[in-house]
């Protein structure tokens, strides 16, 4: 039987690829291996699965043999890819039915590797998607990367770990992402799916190769009252096919976390093409929150500033930016500055804002990101015997009165010394900022306040308890598969036995 011919040109970005899926420390030997077929036609396709999800990569021309199905290890493809030249082609035989042969050239002789392998019937089958597919265009494969870099990392919250395509109303589909404390949504699309989506996120989604290999086709399974696992999702590209399950659960609720729009007192329109200026001006502000990492927006007498200081004790540096429009009243908000700059990256130019407490709206068309606020007195610091002060009322007396005038928690900054104008770095190309201080003044929380806050932790214990459950479930059912996947190596290991034992020698 004719070996299957493997480019060294074509093989190491599809290894890298169908790494992205394999475990470092497979719990089962045949989940490190490549699963390498010749179908009738000669095309070749490559596989790789952790049971939970699977990756396959076909590649670019067919070659001449009769269909053939073998098992090596990635480690082994991966070691000789690596070291033969990108012009060599890799040779892959099968020897018996647990070894297979790997031929390469070195110099002007073929030396030959022989490694571990299995049946090819024992690789575990990837589930079929029996739907029609749907075409992802660009924009809302461009609303998924966004949607999942917003996603929550926490296994302990697994409902939120991806992006949701949300069909709920037929007249605008929505793709969300959210982790609990910044939320991103993007609508205006109408995909022609019947059932909501939620895509796990996994790194294989972001790989560049993925991404440059066409356009998007996606396939979602519909939930049967029968089935107790999660329904299969497949999305592929040209030449590549990544199939998983979504997530399983009801997604929560996402509008209740967007404000009105009639709730917004204080509007602010950052030039678009200005974002790349102020970027790194957030960046380089003063932060005394190593938890939060907050930076103030204050929004006084028709401009925008941010605020940021070193230490709690230290007064605010407050730098003006000059390409910003503000509209409505006064008011000041802390937010997470790498929740800003996301936003910002995302090209979200429009910044609403409640009051200090309420959520803070960034969009751009039909984008937006919801972001929790956040105070700057929330970091820890060091315990003190006597209280904070408290500010004075004639600290405000002649300020002027906001549409939604928000809690402050400090004194307003007082301009002093001007600051210099590139600040030590010539490749922003920020204009002139100008540097203000303030005393602090703390303000102690309302009772209101203190109990609402509670009221979230006593619903976050149980949302996560919730998604515990869940993932001891997702956990139990990989041991099920797993255990069912080692009883049927087993059973062809005494097969073989029984085979050598009627022997007669």
């Amino acid at each position: 039987m004719s070996p299957i011919a493997l480019p060294i040109a074509e093989l190491l970005p599809a290894l890298t690829g169908l790494g992205k899926v394999l475990r470092k420390r497979p719990t089962l030997p045949i989940l490190g291996m490549i699963k390498i077929q010749r179908a009738p036609d000669g095309w070749i396709t490559l596989t790789a699965t952790d049971l939970d999800t699977t990756v396959s990569v076909r590649l670019e021309q067919p070659t001449a043999g009769e269909p053939l199905g073998l098992l090596v290890p990635c480690d082994e493809l991966l070691k000789l890819t690596k070291t033969c030249p990108k012009t060599d082609t890799l040779l892959v035989s099968g020897r018996s039915l647990n070894t297979a042969a790997i031929l390469y050239a070195i110099g002007q002789q073929v030396a030959e590797t022989v490694v571990d392998s299995f049946p090819v019937e024992e690789f575990p089958v990837e589930r079929a998607v029996d739907v029609e597919a749907v075409a992802l265009p660009q924009a809302v494969r461009a609303a998924l990367h966004d949607a999942l870099d917003c996603a929550s990392t926490d296994e302990t919250r697994l409902i939120i770990n991806g992006a949701f395509i949300d069909v709920s109303k037929p007249d605008a589909h929505y793709v969300v992402g959210t982790d609990g404390r910044h939320l991103f949504s993007s609508n205006s699309f109408s995909l022609p799916l019947k059932h909501s989506v939620l895509i796990p996120n996994h790194k294989f989604l972001s790989w560049k190769e993925f991404n440059t290999d066409g356009e998007w086709q996606m396939k979602a399974g519909v939930p049967e009252a029968k089935d107790q696992t999660p329904p299969p999702l497949e999305i592929s590209s040209r030449r590549w096919r990544f199939t998983t399950r979504q997530i399983e659960g009801n997604y929560p609720n996402w509008r209740q976390a967007i404000p009105g729009a009639k709730q917004f007192g204080t509007k602010v329109e950052l030039d678009p093409e200005a974002l790349e200026k102020i970027i790194p001006i957030i960046q380089r502000m003063p932060c005394d929150d190593g938890v939060n990492i907050a930076i103030g927006l204050e929004c006084r007498d028709g401009k925008l500033r941010l605020l940021g200081r070193s230490s709690k004790d230290a007064p605010f540096t407050a730098v003006p930016i000059e390409d910003a429009k503000v509209q409505g009243g006064n008011n000041r908000v802390f937010l997470n500055r790498q929740f800003l700059v996301k936003a910002l990256h995302f090209g979200l130019a429009t910044i609403e804002i409640i009051d200090a407490m309420s959520p803070v709206r960034l969009s751009h068309g039909g984008r937006q990101m919801i972001v929790m606020p956040t105070r700057p007195d929330q970091s820890p610091a060091p315990a003190s015997t006597t209280p904070p002060p408290t500010p004075t009322p004639a600290a405000s007396q002649n300020e002027p009165t906001a549409h939604n005038p928000p809690p402050q928690p400090a004194e307003q900054p007082k301009e002093t010394t001007p600051m210099p104008e590139q600040n030590g770095n010539t490749t922003t190309g920020a204009k002139r900022a100008t540097t203000t201080t303030t005393t602090p003044a703390e303000e102690p929380k309302p009772a209101l306040d203190t109990a609402l806050a509670q009221l979230e932790v006593v619903r976050g214990d149980f949302r996560n308890s919730i998604a515990g459950l869940n993932k001891l479930g997702a956990l139990l059912r990989q041991v099920q598969r797993e255990s069912k996947a080692s009883d049927k190596e087993i059973s062809s290991v005494r097969q073989t036995l029984r085979s050598l034992q009627s022997v007669r020698i």
